[in-house]
């Protein structure tokens, strides 16, 4: 699955999505409602690249609510915030409605998953090998709220089977994108339907040329509202990690052993994030649009 992902990037930067030059974003829909963050979770809000309508016109990015709502009727139902290509392709349930009209392209950094060893679960953080943006398949809908005047946009990261090289991670992973003329597929909707080519890309992530690379990160990364640009830094890179640990052997070992941080002062580096609100809504009761 895909629990959590990173994008702490600046809005500027979001909006030019490097490493992507043929993806040519001039609007952001509801930009304000989308702080960067490092550890964004499920039922926050996070920008999703799509198409202006169903013409194949120009792409825009838009700031939507991560989970669909399962139940019109129950407001405390759980969200869905991942879909699977196997339920996708049965093309059964909510995701049939959507699947050959609304797809969309979720923009990240890179995503986190936690290894399970006995009870104990360590996160670790995928990315590109070059560490340019991630583009993840997603689908997204729109549902009417009581007592506002604009509908919620909703979206679900599309999941399927994790590659062999992941796979020792966890049974699943998101759909990752690995080509522009995947991109290009996946989000034209001009023809208002599901086709065999859009069911050939529902696969695992495997470029030989283009590696991931999987990393154990942080604890703290586990805690919903917990911050840091450190989340997606190897954990044995950080002043608390191994090579940390190992400094601090050295130094009980060898009393002349000078630490870094006393030779060389550490700079700070003031954050450039606007501060804005999250702008989540709350569903009270909803009518698919």
């Amino acid at each position: 699955m895909c629990g959590r992902f990173a994008l702490g990037l600046r809005h500027d930067e979001i909006q030019a999505l490097p490493g992507y030059p043929n993806m040519q974003v001039d609007e952001w829909v509801d930009q304000e409602h989308f702080v960067p963050r490092y550890n964004i979770a499920p039922h926050t809000n996070a920008p999703v690249v799509r198409r202006r309508d169903s013409a194949n016109s120009e792409l825009m990015l838009q700031t939507m609510h991560w989970g669909f709502q399962w139940s019109k009727e129950n407001e405390k139902s759980q969200n869905a915030i991942n879909a699977r290509t196997e339920t996708i392709l049965e093309g059964v349930g909510v995701w049939n409605k959507v699947r050959g009209k609304k797809r969309c392209v979720v923009v990240c950094q890179g995503y986190y998953e936690w290894l399970k060893k006995g009870k104990d679960r360590f996160p670790h953080f995928t990315q590109h090998g070059d560490g340019k943006i991630m583009l993840l398949a997603g689908l997204y809908d729109s549902v009417a709220v009581e007592g506002e005047s604009r509908p919620l946009c909703e979206f679900a990261i599309v999941t399927t089977d994790a590659s062999k090289e992941l796979s020792w991670l966890h049974d699943r992973q998101p759909l990752i994108l690995t080509s522009q003329e995947e991109i290009d597929s996946w989000l034209d909707t001009s023809s208002q339907s599901w086709n065999p080519k859009l069911q050939a890309m529902m696969r695992p992530y495997h470029d030989e040329e283009a590696p991931l690379k999987c990393y154990q990160v942080p604890k703290e990364v586990g805690r919903v509202g917990a911050e840091s640009a450190t989340y997606i830094q190897p954990l044995s890179s950080r002043k608390d990690g191994i090579q940390a640990m190992f400094a601090r052997q050295r130094l009980n070992r060898d009393p002349k052993y000078i630490k870094p941080s006393e030779t060389k002062p550490l700079r700070r580096k003031r954050s450039s994030s606007p501060t804005l609100t999250d702008g989540i809504q709350i569903v009270k009761k909803d009518k698919r649009s």
